[in-house]
């Protein structure tokens, strides 16, 4: 009887130290490329990118579905008091969202009612840079309120089911189509969306990362302003550095230190493409 030898395979202790030795170069020549991609994206023209790849999609996403589709601009409430919901709204984070037109009777009757597309997550922008609408801001007057910041923050861009920019008045509210709702024991005004939803929801509950467009004197009924309400959707924009707007805003002149110098540096969209151009 022959006894063959049994036979192993896998790596000496010399194989692997090469291969560790090759992985730990791998890993010192890809950290720095990955330290320059992410920086490059903390400029102008990273933001520039950003937005620019968002709308490419929303296009997308309208022409194959057949519905009014668009990218939301708006800061994430990052305030725990139901009273002052703004509170330090200059430093929160900016996000994109997907938004697409829902038919009235899912959205509490709202002619133009908006909510966030199933599926997709709101993409941050870079902390140090944002986006904002100047549309009828020509004085510090005009942009130094909270509430007049936070509608100068959010805006929507929106395209036609052709892939053509629309300008289209824009409401966006919780996917259940309740006016404010409350998710309180007993209550039966109840909105489990987890993207826009009211203030109470919001700052109570964390339920929800956006304040819903159901605050602000255009939508006719509401109290509360909040610079958040019913507005025709853009077709322009510019990017601000956020370091030199809170300084504009320490010096209480955000127009004239520093807004006002943004206004011919903004970003139009194409009608037809989708894409963006620039004042110059």
């Amino acid at each position: 009887m022959s006894h063959r030898a049994r036979r192993t395979t896998g790596l000496t202790l010399i194989e692997m130290t090469l291969v560790v030795a090759t992985m730990a170069l791998l890993v010192g020549f890809a950290v720095p490329a990955v330290r320059t991609l992410v920086r490059s994206f903390h400029t102008h023209s990273g933001v520039q990118s950003m937005v620019e790849a968002a709308l490419s999609s929303a296009r997308a996403m309208a022409m194959s579905n057949q519905r009014y589709v668009g990218v939301r601009f708006q800061k994430l409430c990052t305030s725990t008091n139901p009273l002052d919901p703004l509170q330090d709204v200059l430093n929160a984070p900016q996000y994109m969202i997907f938004i697409v037109h829902e038919e009235p009777k899912k959205l509490g009757g709202l002619a133009n009612g908006f909510r966030a597309m199933d599926g997709m997550e709101p993409i941050k922008l870079p902390d140090t840079m944002g986006v904002m609408d100047l549309t009828g801001i020509a004085s510090d007057a005009a942009i130094d309120e909270l509430f007049e910041l936070s509608d100068a923050t959010t805006f929507s861009i929106v395209f036609a089911p052709s892939g053509k920019l629309a300008v289209h008045e824009v409401r966006v509210r919780n996917r259940q189509g309740v006016y404010r709702p409350n998710n309180s024991p007993g209550s039966t005004q109840i909105a489990t969306d987890d993207v826009f939803n009211s203030v109470d929801n919001i700052c109570r509950y964390r339920q929800g990362m956006f304040i819903q467009d159901d605050y602000s004197p255009r939508n006719g009924t509401n109290g509360a302003d909040l610079g958040l309400g019913r507005e025709s959707s853009r077709t322009s924009f510019v990017i601000y550095d956020l370091p030199t707007l809170r300084a504009a805003y320490g010096s209480r002149m955000p127009w004239t230190a520093y807004l006002s110098k943004l206004k011919d540096e903004a970003f139009h969209v194409s009608p037809y493409a989708g894409s963006l151009i620039a004042s110059r």
